[in-house]
């Protein structure tokens, strides 16, 4: 039995390459088996390298992971039976799940079975592959004194024990995992009866039962070898006798005691020189050593730590731009190779994006998610558009699309869709379907935007489906209404949405859908969008390795990286739950069961990325070891391994390396200036010489948002897709008491509530709120009904039956200097005894008295004193005797009466007198050219809620002396 390693430090496949031309003849005549394929791909550009990039024949090199008959010519394989499609195993399982109907926890939605299915599938091939009858087993593995819900998963498991593996054998198929398992045995059982007269290499550091078989097989051929990467000559026999599943050396141990072989029987093999510090495996090996052989730390050693470094940095940002600045580093150096190697996709793409700053594009080896692909996008944006009824959101997402044109050009149908967001979209979300979105478009009177809308509509109608329908259909108007929405008047909608990698990856995935959703029971329609996203889940899109990735920069999972070397490797993402991910059971059965089953346990996965950790620590000359101190907002616990490094070294650490630094300097400017706070003094032809009573209540207290408004015309968007809207239903209140009160004999009518609550909800109707916010104001309107009847027979009572009684009456007054203030009040009377009353309606919060006193909320006393100067009407002039709020929310307190009444010994008519006079004052300053529209400039008025303070930078001034305001 032949078996080999080389060392630790060497690159593997450089060292297998050299070794394969230094040891045979004919270059040509053999086959090599390796782990994966990207590995295959590697090992012929390392025979190039060894060659001295002279053209060779290169031997057969076949991945284990994609093995097939033709790659080995294998005697008897057709007679196998030949493996599902895996898209229609899953479409059968979760058929066979939806037959449950609920039973046994099974989800009676078919994106929920989709999902539930792969994880059965899965399960299915890590039974094949490690060769465990889950019908023999399955039964046997729950106790009885265990919970009744383990009871209940194993009823539910009964789809993969009994009826797949009739429905299986009716189609005369197999599973995937359990025909490679077949093809293994029938290659193992092939070199038995007739060894081949080449060479046979086989690289593997761990494996299932049938991997095992054919290393054995392999290791006892006349030219064969069975060699072992990674493999740590530094332990010892009893350092092997301890090693657990979670070990670095665990898979190797394994699949040494599966092929009935010793680790004394690994024989090491010359290498090429490596750059890499002689005695750097041993550091990691000490480090991992499992815990009965911790006292070899107690043992001084002096470590070769050079080119080991440590990268901390404080957050995921940082990390990302640190490590981008590691890769881009190394390009300084002509020929040196880097690469971050990571599990974590999120820092992948964060590091991707953070290159993209220096032009480079790294190799992604993991490619993109097909999800997240332009034209899958697209498909999802429309999806979600129709389950939500058109909703704002899902709307303007579609119609921004890059792809999205409705038959016209590109830029015209964005136009539009930003036409159409400020007009119709933005407040409070429109009622589901088209018409609440004309109508909204009818009143602004907006007819280009219509046409538009039409055109939409009709376009999107055919992609409605009925209450349920066959998710082949419901697809089938998806693919439509998508090709038709990318059409432009120069190229039709299939060449824009299927071109690329990404659009055939896409058009692949879903014509096989198709075909299978056809057998899959009707579904509901508000299924699409999760159906949808349940199909694309998992499915990637890589890029030919040529094509855009730079050659000397790449970005690598941890099975990419396997057996791979480069100058310089960023091992990223070392914290725990990412690398090593958690040692899960799966969601079908514990560890005890698992045990029981005979399925591999949970930390054999923690060891290969042990493993892969050892491998890529040892071998690579230039090893950056990061991990953030916090990972998703929260501390990040590093990972057990840096734990165990750092305890092992005894405070001699690692360096630490300088990229963290360099990233908080890379958008720290040479020198901080502060920003002064604008004084803008516009010209007096542009200030504006008429406002209303709430503009000028702003101008007292924020001087640049009048500015911003009535100079720079800045208008303030609505939210967009609102819940709610306060103003909309300020508005609904204020019109409905209006209609109450326009008819005197309505307070005292016998069915006074009713009229009431029909003029509030008439008025709510008119501006046909959706019908969720409908149900919820009419509670709310009804309320306020109760309240209003209630305070005024308490105000009757007092005041008696007032002489005039007027609302949302508008006036203006003529202010000294040529100036105009307009206003209107929302309640005004006339009491018996010839003096005014103005009330006005609050929905939200209302100003307190000493707000009104001390004149940062003139809005009531500004009224009184146009009410005084006969603005309002000759019923309406007269001494003002009573200012209220009226606060009516409809809430748990409906309704709150805050009447006017300054502190002692002033009485109402001086804060009115005070308003007077401040008016007039206020217009002359600010029709001054000298005068600046400061921004806040008053402390204790301070706008919170500032929507101008990004226009205003405030946030780089903010702070600055007000004395420093100037003239």
């Amino acid at each position: 039995m032949k078996l080999g390693a080389f060392p630790a430090e060497s690159a593997f496949l450089p060292a297998l390459a050299k070794r394969w031309l230094e040891t045979g003849g004919d270059s040509a005549d053999g086959l090599i088996l390796l782990p994966s394929r990207r590995a295959a791909q590697a090992l012929a550009g390392a025979f190039l390298e060894q060659n001295q990039g002279k053209a060779l024949l290169l031997p057969r090199i076949v991945a284990l992971g994609a093995i097939d008959e033709a790659a080995l010519a294998l005697a008897g394989a057709l007679d196998l039976p030949p493996a599902i499609p895996p898209m229609q195993r899953q479409a059968i399982l979760a058929r066979l799940i939806l037959q449950m109907n609920g039973q046994g926890g099974a989800p009676q939605k078919l994106h929920a079975a989709w999902q539930l299915a792969a994880d059965l599938a899965a399960l299915l091939d890590e039974a094949a592959y490690a060769e465990v009858d889950l019908k023999a087993t399955l039964p046997n593995v729950v106790a009885a004194e265990l919970a009744s819900h383990w009871q209940t998963t194993l009823k539910f498991l009964e789809i993969i024990t009994h009826a797949w593996p009739e429905i299986l054998a009716g189609m005369g198929a197999t599973d995937p995992a359990a025909r490679l398992v077949a093809l293994l045995d029938a290659q193992t059982a092939a070199w038995g009866e007739n060894p081949p007269p080449h060479r046979v290499w086989m690289v593997a550091a761990e494996g299932n039962p049938a991997i095992a078989r054919l290393a054995r097989r392999v290791a006892g051929l006349p030219e064969g070898l069975l060699l072992l990467p990674g493999y740590d000559f530094n332990l010892n026999e009893s350092a092997w006798e301890a090693l657990d599943d979670s070990h670095a050396q665990g898979g190797i141990a394994r699949l040494l005691a599966d092929i009935g072989a010793r680790p004394a029987e690994v024989q090491p093999l010359p290498a090429p020189a490596s750059p890499v510090p002689g005695g750097r495996s041993l550091v990691f090996s000490r480090a991992l050593l499992p815990a009965a052989c911790l006292e070899a730390w107690e043992k001084p050693i002096a470590f070769q730590l050079a080119g080991l470094s440590r990268l901390e940095a404080q957050e995921e940002a940082q990390n990302a731009a640190a490590i981008a600045m590691i890769l881009r580093d190394t390009l300084e150096v002509p020929g040196r190779t880097a690469a971050l190697i990571t599990p974590d996709r999120g820092l992948a793409t964060r590091v991707t994006a953070a290159l993209k700053r220096f032009g480079i594009t790294a190799d992604d080896s993991a490619g993109e998610p097909l999800a997240q692909s332009p034209p899958a996008i697209l498909l999802r944006l429309l999806a979600r558009a129709l389950v939500s009824g058109f909703a704002p959101l899902p709307l303007l997402a579609l119609l921004k699309h890059p792809l999205a044109a409705a038959g016209l050009p590109p830029e015209m149908c964005r136009e539009h869709a930003r036409n159409l967001e400020i007009h119709a979209l933005r407040g409070t979300r429109p009622g589901p379907g088209f018409d609440e979105i004309k109508f909204r478009l009818d009143k602004a009177a907006l007819p280009a935007l219509s046409v538009f809308l039409d055109r939409l509509e009709a376009m999107l109608r055919p992609a409605i489906p009925p209450v349920r329908s066959n998710p082949a259909q419901l697809l089938r108007h998806l693919l439509s209404v998508a090709e038709a929405l990318c059409a432009t008047p120069d190229e039709p909608g299939a060449a824009r949405l299927w071109p690329g990698e990404a659009g055939t990856a896409l058009s692949e995935l879903l014509l096989q859908a198709l075909e299978i959703f056809e057998d899959l029971p009707d579904v509901a329609s508000t299924e699409t969008a999760d159906l949808l996203d349940a199909l694309l889940s998992g499915a990637v899109v890589r890029k030919p390795r040529t094509k855009d990735g730079h050659p000397r920069v790449a970005i690598w999972g941890l099975q990419e990286a396997a057996l791979q070397s480069v100058d310089v490797a960023v091992l990223g993402g070392l914290v725990e739950g990412v690398w090593p991910a958690p040692a899960e059971p799966g969601p079908w059965l514990s560890r005890p069961m698992r045990r029981a089953a005979g399925l591999p346990s949970p930390e054999q996965k923690i060891g290969m990325a042990a493993h892969g950790f050892f491998s890529l620590a040892a071998c690579c000359p230039e090893v950056v070891l990061a991990a953030p101190a916090r990972r998703e907002r929260a501390p990040a616990v590093p990972s057990r391994w840096l734990t165990r490094l750092q305890a092992m070294l005894h405070g001699q650490g690692l360096a630490a390396h300088e990229a963290a630094s360099w990233a908080l300097q890379l958008d720290q400017p040479a020198q901080l200036e502060r920003r002064a706070r604008p004084y803008p003094r516009p010209p007096a032809k542009a200030r504006p010489e008429r406002l209303s009573i709430s503009d000028f209540a702003t101008l007292m207290a924020d001087p640049y948002a009048i500015y911003t408004q009535k100079i720079l015309r800045i208008a303030e968007f609505d939210p967009l897709d609102e819940e709610s809207d306060p103003s909309l239903f300020g508005e609904i209140v204020h019109k409905g008491l209006e209609e109450f009160y326009k008819l005197p004999e309505n307070f005292t009518a016998p069915d006074a509530r009713a009229r009431l609550v029909f003029a509030l909800q008439t008025a709510m109707r008119d501006r046909r709120p959706r019908a969720a916010l409908e149900h919820w104001w009419m509670a709310r309107l009804a309320r306020i009904a109760d309240w209003v009847l209630e305070s005024e027979s308490a105000r009757r009572a007092v005041h008696g039956a007032p002489v005039h009684l007027a609302s949302e009456v508008k006036a203006k007054l003529a202010v000294p200097g040529g100036f105009t203030l307009t206003g209107r009040a929302d309640r005004i009377e006339k009491f018996n005894d010839g003096t005014i009353g103005i009330i006005d309606y609050k929905t939200g919060g209302a100003p307190g008295n000493g707000q009104v006193e001390d004149g940062s909320a003139p809005q009531l006393p500004l009224e009184a004193v146009m009410a005084q100067a006969g603005c309002f009407g000759n019923e309406f002039t007269g001494e003002v005797a009573e200012l209220a709020y009226w606060k009516i929310s409809g809430r748990h307190e409906a309704g709150e009466v805050r009447e006017v009444k300054p502190k002692k010994p002033r009485v109402l008519r001086e804060v009115i007198e005070d308003a007077a006079r401040a008016l007039p004052e206020t217009f002359a300053k600010f029709a001054d050219e000298k005068t600046p529209y400061l921004a806040s400039p008053h402390p204790k008025r301070v706008n919170k809620y500032d929507v101008y303070a990004g226009i205003s930078r405030r946030a780089e001034w903010a702070g600055e002396d007000d004395a420093n305001d100037g003239d």
